[in-house]
């Protein structure tokens, strides 16, 4: 009677799931995922500065969430969107992979990356920029893949995914403070971006194991994957300035891969914010496993199709 009743539970709860909003909108939350939205409240609560995030569960839907809705100072997690934009045009055909970008002065940017060093007039493919922006945070190939497929595209494009919260306002120039202001995105759009994502849903299915590949091959990996049992692959982009840290990945832990989000700024140290994230890590983790083990003792093990357990490791 008791595995009838903890049955009947699960059933409710994933019937429930999808609701945009989070798991506090849904009339039945598991425990386990109660006891997340709990400790991200106390976590928030003594927050070194302005924090927000998102977590969600692949397997069910199920989403927990601290102020995910907020516009936050994006830093280089901008450059998810610019990928998917390069990708959505290399699916309409405007170029290819093996497509050369002429380097312009006006596309360096000094912030980070090694390609603002390079003499003006060099070309460079859509590839190994993609790489570049990508593992290393490169801003200079950033602003060449900007430039190629226009600022005013991959806003639209974030538009018509539904990320309220996303907007380029201008290129990547790290010297002017305002870029605070002018790359933003929100915990809420970055997860929406990442599991459309996971699911192969994003652009389409050879362009979403592309993205995640390029993602899985990330060189900075001091935020969210510190804290993580070794072994676990995460498609992850971090992003900073001198007061904000952020991280956002889709993580293939098995049984239960998850998306997260973390975004933090006016912090007194980055210190502190990567402590603040790594803390977050650790608890997303640990719940979201102890999720799946409350479903399998309730007899429920299914993964849907189309969330992979593992990351699409490999090369473009």
């Amino acid at each position: 009677m008791r595995r009838a009743a903890r049955l009947f539970a699960l059933a409710l709860a994933l019937a429930l799931a999808p609701a945009p909003a989070g798991a506090a909108a849904n009339a039945y939350v598991p425990l386990p995922i109660e006891r997340l939205q709990q400790a991200l409240h106390r976590a928030s609560a003594r927050a070194p500065g302005r924090v927000a995030m998102e977590i969600k569960d692949l397997t069910t839907g199920y989403t927990t969430a601290i102020h995910a809705n907020t516009a936050m100072p994006a830093a280089s997690t901008i450059k998810v969107p610019v990928m998917v934009e390069v990708f959505r045009q290399l699916e309409l055909g405007r170029f290819d992979l093996n497509t050369r970008v002429t380097l312009l002065a006006r596309d360096r940017d000094w912030g980070s990356g090694w390609l603002c060093d390079a003499p003006v007039g060099s070309t460079y493919s859509v590839s190994h920029l993609l790489k570049l922006m990508i593992t290393v945070s490169d801003n200079t190939a950033a602003n060449m893949l900007i430039r190629l497929v226009g600022r005013g595209d991959i806003n639209a494009a974030m538009r018509e995914l539904g990320l309220d919260h996303t907007e380029l306002a201008s290129y990547i120039y790290t010297q002017h403070y305002s870029i605070r202001r002018t790359l933003r995105t929100s915990p809420a759009d970055m997860v929406k971006l990442l599991t459309l994502m996971a699911r192969g849903e994003l652009v389409d299915a050879w362009s979403s194991r592309a993205m995640i590949a390029i993602l899985e091959d990330q060189q900075i990996n001091t935020l969210l994957p510190e804290p993580l049992p070794e072994g676990i692959p995460i498609a992850h982009k971090t992003g900073s300035f001198d007061d904000t840290l952020d991280d956002v990945g889709i993580v293939y832990a098995r049984p239960a891969p998850y998306v997260i989000a973390v975004m933090t700024t006016d912090l007194p140290t980055l210190s502190a914010g990567r402590t603040f994230i790594h803390h977050i890590s650790k608890l997303a983790f640990g719940d979201i496993e102890r999720f799946a083990a409350w479903r399998a003792e309730s007899g429920d093990l299914t993964v849907p199709q189309d969330v992979p357990l593992w990351g699409q490791a490999g090369g473009i």
